[in-house]
């Protein structure tokens, strides 16, 4: 085990002071990109870079946000920031970057959109790749930039990764393997050519970028010998126990693994899959446009999502910017480390995490945390914030406890519609049978029943922020009342974004 003064030795040879403080956007062009530098990581320890001591890794990381720090100050913007946070100095530790001020969207929207301000390195000089998201809330588009030959590196590190400790055991044997993808590139210019290019990369695995499919399309593709894994948007998953009912069984057992993005998956939609599919483990492959790999779920028990070591710093932070304790909740940041030309510091993704123990022992070496909602996915009662995935999981405990219904279990989607003026929160569900639904809550609980299960339920779903201000009296006197309404698959009751992605909650206000 190496000492922590010989861990600060190697990372200053590794980064040193010459390319550490940059003097001009020309040098750092010319600056050695980060993964070059976790690739002599491992030639000196003689061990991958995701398996080597968190020592190790945060000593070369911490080198790697002061270098950070040191480039942007190049960029005027950016320089007014950090001087106003107090911030300008090159951190010599954790705590000391926490200091650095996070970034939302529209710092994003306001420095690399438009005329690009916050670039260290114009985009005249040409190299690079802009990458648009059309916004899984407000529909907005989202722009951000990066230099290609970096977001090859990330491609490389984040496919390699993907490959060792999520596919390798799952896609075994001597038959050709296959990684699919049935994301659109046409939906903006996103997620289909970001996570695409890190499936191109998995080693050992012929990549399908197949967009969107019919069932005689994924049969086609399922008949391939071999073993395949298909990443797609949660309803893309879903779908494919509908698109797969008429597949033979050989076809159906070749097919291993689902990737899964975009939140969560339901009970019904899993029970389903797993039905169809007898061989297959349902995952979660968390990522954002901004981030093409956040986190990957490594054991099908746990939902616990890991990231990808030497990719990004991801922090699970306060609302003043803080890491949380572990066990906490918190809001994600996101720090991409390999972005010499287009850096963006400690952006805010609109996910909240709760922070979990680091992996350790043999194997990956890395961070950890648990996917629990989207920052947006918030009801407002008058001045409170409850989380609407609290309040869901809370709602579907009442419900199922009283014998009426397991939510879970029957809805395919759910989504809550907030109308602040009439004081009405609906949940719509959709379900397969949904005359006998409707009928079994009206009979067995009737309005007056359900707002008490709504009352009951929405203490437990109070926000990271808000924890401990109610209980069911004051929710009763605000006013607001619940409805439930069953809805039939794709009903349109049930809100789409344009790349077909369904907010839990839609707040009209």
């Amino acid at each position: 085990m190496a000492s922590p003064a010989d861990i600060h030795s190697m990372v200053d040879r590794l980064i040193p002071d010459g390319e550490l403080t940059p003097q001009t956007p020309d040098a750092v062009t010319l600056l050695p990109p980060f993964a070059a530098k976790m690739r002599e990581c491992e030639q000196i320890f003689r061990q991958p870079y995701s398996e080597l001591s968190h020592e190790i890794q945060d000593a070369l990381v911490l080198r790697r946000l002061q270098q950070m720090i040191h480039t942007i100050q190049l960029n005027p913007v950016w320089r007014a920031r950090l001087e106003a946070a107090g911030a300008a100095k090159a951190p010599d530790s954790f705590e000391a970057w926490q200091h650095v001020p996070l970034s939302d969207k529209e710092t994003q929207r306001d420095l690399f959109m438009g005329s690009r301000d916050g670039l260290v390195v114009p985009h005249d000089r040409g190299g690079f790749e802009v990458v648009a998201s059309g916004g899984t809330s407000t529909g907005s588009p989202l722009e951000t930039v990066y230099s290609l030959r970096e977001l090859r590196d990330t491609y490389e590190v984040a496919g390699r990764f993907l490959g060792e400790y999520q596919l390798s055991d799952r896609l075994a044997g001597g038959d050709p393997k296959w990684l699919l993808t049935t994301l659109a590139d046409y939906q903006m210019w996103s997620s289909g050519t970001m996570v695409g290019g890190v499936l191109q990369k998995v080693p050992g695995v012929n990549y399908i970028g197949a967009g969107p499919v019919t069932a005689p399309v994924l049969e086609h593709l399922f008949s391939y010998r071999g073993p395949k894994a298909l990443m797609g948007i949660s309803a893309g998953i879903a779908i494919l126990a509908e698109l797969g009912a008429g597949m033979s069984r050989q076809a159906r057992e070749s097919f291993r693994v689902a990737l899964y993005g975009s939140g969560v998956l339901s009970q019904r939609n899993r029970a389903e899959l797993k039905a169809l599919y007898p061989n297959l483990a349902i995952l979660s492959y968390f990522a954002a446009t901004q981030a093409e790999t956040i986190g990957l779920q490594l054991d099908e028990e746990s939902p616990v999502l890991t990231a990808v070591p030497g990719l990004h710093l991801i922090e699970i932070v306060d609302e003043d910017g803080f890491w949380v304790p572990e066990g906490a909740e918190g809001e994600l940041v996101v720090t991409r480390l390999h972005a010499h030309e287009a850096p963006l510091l400690r952006l805010k993704l609109g996910d909240r995490m709760v922070r979990r123990p680091r992996l350790d022992g043999p194997g990956p070496k890395a961070q950890q945390f648990e996917f629990a909602g989207r920052t947006g996915d918030i009801l407002h009662l008058n001045d409170s914030q409850y989380s609407a995935a609290r309040a869901y999981g809370a709602l579907c405990d009442e419900l199922k406890t009283a014998g009426v219904v397991d939510l879970d279990r029957s809805a395919h989607e759910v989504q809550f519609a907030n109308h602040r003026e009439n004081r009405t929160i609906t949940l719509y569900a959709a379900v397969d049978d949904v005359l006998g639904l409707t009928y079994r809550v009206d009979s067995m609980l009737g309005p007056q029943g359900l707002q008490q299960v709504f009352v009951n339920a929405l203490p437990r779903s109070l926000s990271l922020f808000n924890d401990g201000e109610a209980n069911p009296a004051s929710i009763a006197k605000t006013g607001y009342s619940l409805q439930v309404r069953f809805v039939s698959r794709h009903s349109p009751d049930i809100e789409r974004t344009a790349v077909g992605k369904v907010p839990l909650v839609r707040d009209h206000a």
